[in-house]
């Protein structure tokens, strides 16, 4: 995986909420800290979250998104 983003964080997943057309997936980094990202339900699919499964928070501006390799 290669971004111009500078702010990756590795954790995993602890969970994912959907809602009709966004979730809200929840990311436990380390020391217990949890980041949360808004992103279409349509992402959750097609990147395969899963809670307990490894992702990144990958933080650019104001934006947190989810990546996973």
């Amino acid at each position: 995986m290669k971004l111009s983003a500078r702010n990756v964080v590795t954790g995993v997943i602890k969970n994912v909420t959907k809602g009709a057309t966004t979730s809200h997936v929840r990311l436990e980094i380390a020391g217990g800290q949890v980041i949360t990202s808004s992103i279409t339900n349509e992402a959750v699919e097609e990147l395969g979250l899963k809670e307990g499964g490894k992702a990144y928070a990958v933080i650019k501006a104001s934006d947190v998104m989810i990546a996973v390799d």
